[in-house]
């Protein structure tokens, strides 16, 4: 489990066997979102975490875009 990069609590990741499209899985106070990253940052699901959280994660998500691609780049070999 590759993790990209932790902030606030928030602790962003993939899966060394992970799929398309480009995600990422974040993690925060006992609850999970999974975050499409294409060219807008888009919320495909979420268990346990409150809309303020999300809206927190999806920020950092932003923010961060660039960083996200290019470990699942790397770390996928692509």
């Amino acid at each position: 489990m590759p993790i990209i990069f932790e902030q606030d609590g928030f602790k962003f990741f993939f899966y060394s066997n992970d799929h398309e499209p480009i995600h990422v899985h974040v993690r925060y106070s006992g609850g999970e979102a999974v975050f499409n990253i294409n060219d807008i940052i888009e919320l495909r699901e979420s268990h346990g975490l409150k809309v303020k959280e999300l809206s927190k994660a999806q920020s950092l998500a932003e923010a961060n875009q660039q960083l996200i691609v290019e470990k699942w780049n790397e770390h996928l070999n692509q």
